[in-house]
C-alpha cells in the first residue's frame, strides 16, 4: 500500500468496467519459483487447485530459546545505514513488546521507537519539525477513512474490476509460490489493514510475520482487527511502519516477501523491488500482485504518455504487460520469474539467486 504503497487499484481499475476479457492459461507445470523458467499459468488450472489444498501445520511454540528470539531480531535494521540496532524494552519480539520497545542504531545511534501499535522505522520517523508529503498514491491511504473502508468494500472491489480471484484464493496461490520457503519469516509489504498479514500469522506457515506500511491509520486498523480475533497468535507478528524503498531490514535475512496489489502503488517498483531484493536471503522468494492493462487495452491509443501523465499527477505506475513486469525482476536481481494471470489480475514471483 504505502510508499510502496498500496493498493490505489480503484483509482486506476474503473476504465476496465464492463471488459470480458479473460485470459485462460492452464499449465500443468507446478510453479516452482527456484527451479522453473518463466512460468504462466490461469488462476483456475487444476493443477493449482490440487495443489493448494495442501495445508502444512507448523504452528511455532510460544516459548522461544534466547538464540531463536535474537535470529528473529537480527532481521531489523536501520533504514539510513542498513547497520543492526540495538533492541531497548521488552525482551520478546511480538506485537505488543514490539509496539513497546525503543530500538537505536549501533553506528549512527539514531533512536526509533514504537507506539501503542507498531514500530516507525521510517526515516523521519519521530522528527518534531521536518516531514515530507508523498504521492498522491500514498497519501490516499493514510485518511482513516479509507483504511476503515478498505476491508469493508473497497478490497472486494477488486474482483469485480480486475479479476482479482478473492483473499482466501489469493493466499492459497501465494502459498504454492512459497512452499520452498515455509517455516521462514515473510514481510508482507504494503500490508494495508493487514489482511494478508492476518491470514499468514494464523497460518502458522511463517516463524514471523512482520505487517509493514507507511500509513499509520491502516497498521491500527490492523491492529484493532488483530484485538478483535480473541485466538490470535499475537507472538508471531508485529507491525512495523517503513517506507518500501528504504526497508528497515539487514541484507539478506528475509525468507520471502509478498505485496498484495500493492506494486501499481510504488512510486519507483524498481526502487522498491531493488530494495526486496536486497533484503531476501539467497532463494528466497517475492511474490507480488497487481493488474495489467493489455489485451484489448493495447489498442488503446497513446496508452504509454497516458500511463506517464498518471504516474506523474498521482504517483501510480500501470503495467501494460507480463514482460514489463518480467524485466522489472529482472533488472533487480531477481531470476526464476513466474505468473498466473485472470482477466487483469497478475500474481507474479521470482527469486533472489542462491
Amino acid at each position: 500500500m504505502s510508499l510502496g504503497n498500496n493498493m490505489s487499484s480503484v483509482v486506476l481499475i474503473p476504465s476496465q468496467i464492463g471488459c470480458n476479457y479473460v485470459r485462460r492459461r492452464f499449465c500443468m507445470l507446478k510453479p516452482s519459483p527456484l527451479t522453473s523458467p518463466t512460468v504462466k499459468r490461469s488462476v483456475f488450472a487444476p493443477k493449482i487447485r490440487a495443489s493448494s489444498t495442501a495445508f502444512v501445520e507448523t504452528k511455532p511454540d510460544p516459548v522461544m530459546d534466547k538464540t531463536q528470539l535474537n535470529i528473529r531480531k537480527n532481521i531489523l535494521a536501520c533504514p539510513i545505514c542498513y547497520e543492526p540496532v540495538i533492541w531497548n524494552g521488552n525482551p520478546g519480539l511480538s506485537l505488543e513488546s514490539a509496539a513497546e520497545s525503543s530500538l537505536q542504531c549501533s553506528t549512527c545511534r539514531k533512536t526509533y521507537s514504537g507506539n501503542e501499535t507498531h514500530l516507525d522505522l521510517t526515516i523521519t520517523g519521530g522528527g518534531k519539525v521536518y516531514g515530507e508529503s508523498m504521492a498522491a498514491s500514498t497519501e490516499l491511504f493514510r485518511f482513516p477513512l479509507v483504511s476503515f473502508l478498505y476491508e469493508r468494500g473497497w478490497r472486494q472491489s477488486f474482483s469485480v474490476l480486475g479479476g482479482f480471484p478473492g483473499p482466501e484464493k489469493e493466499f492459497e496461490l501465494v502459498k504454492d509460490y512459497l512452499k520452498p520457503v515455509l517455516g521462514g519469516n515473510i514481510i508482507d509489504a504494503s500490508c494495508g489493514s493487514g489482511l494478508f498479514s492476518r491470514l499468514f500469522a494464523k497460518s502458522g506457515l511463517f516463524s514471523l510475520v512482520v505487517a509493514l506500511d507507511f500509513s499509520e491509520t491502516m497498521l491500527r486498523q490492523c491492529y484493532e482487527f488483530i484485538k478483535q480475533d480473541d485466538n490470535f497468535p499475537e507472538e508471531n507478528i508485529i507491525l512495523v511502519r517503513a517506507d518500501i524503498s528504504r526497508l528497515p531490514f539487514a541484507s539478506s535475512t528475509v525468507d520471502a516477501v509478498h505485496a498484495g496489489a500493492a506494486l501499481h502503488c510504488w512510486p519507483s517498483p524498481s526502487a522498491a523491488v531493488a530494495e526486496i531484493s536486497r533484503v531476501l536471503k539467497p532463494g528466497g522468494i517475492f511474490v507480488g500482485t497487481t493488474y495489467l492493462l493489455d489485451g484489448p487495452f493495447s489498442y488503446v491509443p497513446y496508452r504509454r504518455p497516458l500511463r506517464q501523465n498518471i504516474a506523474q499527477l498521482s504517483g501510480s505506475h500501470i503495467f501494460l504487460s507480463e514482460k514489463e513486469l518480467e524485466d522489472l525482476c529482472t533488472s533487480c536481481g531477481l531470476v526464476n520469474f513466474t505468473c498466473t494471470r485472470n482477466r487483469s489480475f497478475v500474481m507474479i514471483s521470482a527469486a533472489k539467486p542462491k
